[in-house]
């Protein structure tokens, strides 16, 4: 999955549209997959689909952030732990 589709399907999953809020959302995206790779998620199964709704819970806790504080969502720790341990994804020769 490019990054321009994965910024529109999180775009979609937080009803987001028009391009004004792009960067933000990438920054957003980009600091979930960081902590997914870091919390031990395969970098295939990052960028796979089985990582879309993560990564929508993920940047969606970033983004209502209160007082500067940032707590990830009960079902985002769990998915996370779930997805790191997926083995990884074997990509097909086209």
């Amino acid at each position: 999955m490019t990054a321009v589709e994965l910024l529109n399907k999180v775009k979609t999953g937080l009803g987001v549209n028009g391009t004004y809020q792009d960067s933000t959302i990438t920054l957003y995206i980009n600091e979930v997959k960081a902590f997914l790779k870091s919390s031990g998620v395969h970098e295939s199964v990052i960028n796979s689909d089985s990582a879309v709704g993560v990564i929508i819970r993920g940047v969606s806790d970033l983004w209502t952030l209160e007082g500067g504080s940032v707590r990830f969502s009960d079902y985002f720790n769990k998915r996370v732990i779930q997805l790191s341990l997926e083995p990884p994804i074997e990509v097909e020769d086209v």
